[in-house]
């Protein structure tokens, strides 16, 4: 014991720099890879952010481009004039929030139900069952969708018809769209997003739910004051990045489950920028599109950050 303490309180000798990168210079080695790849294609490409302040040209190199008019902001003046896009935003948000509130809690019951399941067959066969979807593209997801919620010959409503329910339009009217929108989601994404919080809850001490057996504790008290407590850095976290995505839209998602019928709730912002991007050639607005969209989402992460670390938990940094 004194040895030990001694050799504690013996100052370390500082390495030299040879001797240093011959213990750590294969970390260093391992590292280079994935810091190449992002200086590539993640870095690099960020000089054609200014492509948002410029004249709409991508045949001149990119430095020879003049800058746009109204000291570089004609792109994003024109964005904010444009109806289609402040619809696009609308939707975006809605869509993004009708996740957030009604998706998000999804994955966190599946795996609260997943834990208190004791028969191990039954548990690895429903886990695997409800993984599955999140492996689906969503152009398969969308055909599938197509012939079973088809108003007039599809499966949900043949079925619906032969208990006298009238047909139900799930794809063929905004609100009905939205609806199936945001369940679609759900199904394909929550039971894959189970792993995370049935990793989290196996870090929960076990010492916790007997002391709370033997104070008496049942089931759903259990889950109630120790589980969850014990989940809560989890959510926080996994809730700070959802609310950094609150204006980011996926492509496939929307366009995929899209048609003429809902486009007033199904046009946001990614096929917005595709529809004037790549379609109309319009490259400079839409990068002032998706520079507007990236600066509100850091705003957004970094306020959801400030706020859990108010609440006293550790945020994301």
């Amino acid at each position: 014991m004194k040895n030990t303490q001694a050799a504690l309180r013996r100052p370390h000798k500082k390495l030299s720099w040879r001797n240093y990168m011959k213990r750590y210079g294969t970390l260093y080695l391992l590292l280079l890879l994935p810091i190449i790849f992002f200086i590539i294609f993640r870095y690099l490409p960020m000089a054609y952010i200014t492509m948002a302040f410029k004249q709409n040209n991508i045949i001149k190199p990119l430095f020879e481009v003049p800058w746009a008019k109204k000291h570089g902001m004609e792109w994003f003046i024109k964005a904010f004039k444009n109806r289609d896009f402040l619809f696009a935003i609308k939707n975006t948000v809605t869509l993004n929030l009708l996740d957030l509130v009604i998706g998000f809690p999804a994955p966190i019951m599946l795996a609260l139900l997943l834990n208190e399941l004791n028969h191990r067959s039954f548990k690895r066969i429903t886990q695997t069952v409800i993984y599955l979807p999140h492996f689906l593209s969503w152009i398969i997801i969308s055909g599938l969708a197509l012939r079973l919620l088809a108003p007039t010959d599809g499966l949900i409503n043949i079925l619906l018809g032969k208990v006298g329910i009238a047909p139900i339009p799930f794809l063929n009217k905004p609100n009905w769209w939205t609806g199936t929108y945001v369940a679609l989601g759900i199904w394909k994404e929550a039971g894959w997003n189970t792993i995370i919080y049935l990793a989290a809850i196996t870090g929960i001490s076990p010492e916790l739910y007997e002391a709370a057996a033997v104070d008496g504790a049942n089931r759903l008290q259990r889950i109630w004051h120790v589980t969850l407590p014990g989940l809560r850095p989890t959510i926080i976290t996994l809730l700070i990045m959802n609310l950094g995505r609150i204006l980011g839209s996926e492509f496939d998602r929307p366009y995929a489950l899209s048609n003429k019928l809902v486009t007033s709730a199904s046009n946001v912002i990614s096929i917005f920028v595709y529809q004037n991007g790549i379609k109309g050639s319009q490259f400079s607005l839409t990068t002032a599109v998706g520079l507007f969209q990236s600066v509100i989402g850091v705003f957004f992460l970094l306020s959801a950050n400030s706020l859990a670390k108010k609440f006293g938990e550790r945020g994301v940094w």
